[in-house]
């Protein structure tokens, strides 16, 4: 991958502002015409630093009341238990992040449910009942003060 110059971390940060401008608004916003930029776009999609384009969209209003970081602990640690377990829970569409972390537990997963009861059959028909899962210590959200999608490029 190529070394980003400032024309092309203007692009990221405006297309994280904004990733339904038009080309046109977009050049004209960071002083290029439109092929230039748009070749500018497509490299960037081409290299992986541009991943996808989506809406945001507010959980409440989708009917998700919940929101609960899963702190899971395998009971193997190994490479194909870690596959294993990272492939079964891409699958789950409750679960909107996975991380691997450090410390007393392997993953970090950030899940959302309609209200607890649907959050506590997501755990016990779901989640925990994954081959390998030894444990799972749920954290709550009560407030989500805000919620940040954009990298600080600017």
């Amino acid at each position: 991958m190529g070394q980003l110059d400032k024309k092309d971390l203007a692009i990221l940060a405006a297309l994280q502002r904004n990733g339904r401008q038009s080309i046109t608004e977009l050049a004209a916003s960071v002083n290029l015409s439109d092929t230039p930029c748009l070749r500018r776009i497509r490299r960037l999609e081409q290299e992986g630093y541009i991943t996808g384009y989506s809406a945001a969209i507010n959980h409440r209003k989708a009917g998700f009341e919940v929101i609960v970081y899963a702190s899971v602990r395998l009971s193997e640690n190994s490479d194909r238990a870690a596959e294993q377990f990272e492939a079964a829970v891409a699958l789950l569409p409750e679960v909107m992040e996975c991380s691997v972390i450090t410390g007393a537990h392997d993953y970090l997963l950030k899940i959302v449910a309609k209200d607890l009861l649907a959050y506590e059959r997501f755990v016990k028909k779901s989640l925990g009942s994954l081959p390998g899962v030894s444990g799972i210590e749920s954290t709550l959200v009560l407030k989500q003060t805000f919620c940040r999608t954009a990298l600080p490029l600017d």
